[in-house]
């Protein structure tokens, strides 16, 4: 693990690190370890929803970048570094890619600086996407975004960490009024399934041990696009949207425990 600050709380998990932990990852702690493993116990699935999370952030930012030409990414609540990360994928379609990426864990910054030393379009910012307006006056962000030019905005498997008193909607609102035309929204949330009752024991187990973990139906998804133009196939299970192979079987939990999209702001 890279050299932390010293005023880090490993003993308290964050969202990144059980995240990381669901990606094999080495970058987290016994706490994130206990929080994973609880909830692997109630939904063993977990491991692959992760992998299908990841694997859709691929084929979105190849597709903004490749194809809608969109050259400014910003990644909030992007977690720890893995590989593949957005700005590989964007940089591979489009060399001139600038990404920021936007986390409340520390940890994800002491990783960064490492990774990202010799990439100068690339940078991570510590702060919380519970105050957007902070986020979008940070220095780094103006530094590499252009907020007069088209923005990717990410929000991948982040709102779901936002619990109803937190305003993810007016976070998402103040987001979209932040970026011009031309703009696309990425997010993704998990997803209540009224023939899995184990998605609500999800959610009261990361409730009570993460403090965050809002599972919502596919209306409050849809809520979060109020004023985008969702881009074709539409709100679906995150491995249904353009995927790379066939889904030959898309009534697991699994597939359907994530749903997500893609809006332009018209």
């Amino acid at each position: 693990m890279a050299d932390l600050p010293p005023d880090v709380p490993t003993g308290v998990p964050t969202a990144a690190r059980v995240y990381d932990v669901m990606l094999n990852g080495k970058d987290n702690f016994a706490v994130d370890r206990e929080v994973a493993h609880a909830s692997l116990a109630i939904m063993p699935e977990l491991r692959d929803i992760a992998l299908h999370n990841r694997a859709m952030l691929h084929r979105v930012v190849r597709h903004l970048a490749a194809d809608e030409g969109v050259v400014q990414f910003l990644d909030l609540g992007s977690g720890l570094p893995t590989a593949r990360n957005t700005h590989e994928v964007a940089q591979e379609a489009n060399p001139e890619a600038r990404v920021v990426y936007v986390d409340i864990d520390p940890i994800v910054l002491a990783h960064g600086r490492a990774i990202l030393a010799d990439n100068p379009g690339t940078t991570v910012v510590t702060a919380d996407i519970r105050d957007p307006e902070a986020v979008l006056a940070h220095p780094d962000v103006r530094r590499l975004i252009d907020f007069s030019q088209p923005v990717a905005v990410m929000l991948c498997g982040i709102l779901h960490h936002l619990n109803d008193d937190e305003e993810p909607g007016r976070i998402v609102a103040a987001l979209r009024d932040a970026v011009p035309a031309g703009s696309f929204f990425f997010i993704t949330n998990f997803t209540r399934l009224g023939d899995a009752p184990e998605s609500a024991e999800l959610e009261k187990q990361l409730l009570q041990q993460l403090g965050t973990g809002r599972v919502r139906t596919p209306a409050e998804l849809a809520a979060f696009f109020d004023g985008l133009e969702i881009l074709p196939p539409g709100l679906v299970p995150l491995p249904l949207w353009r995927p790379d192979e066939v889904v030959t079987d898309a009534t697991t939990v699994d597939v359907r425990f994530m749903t997500g999209g893609v809006g332009r702001k018209p």
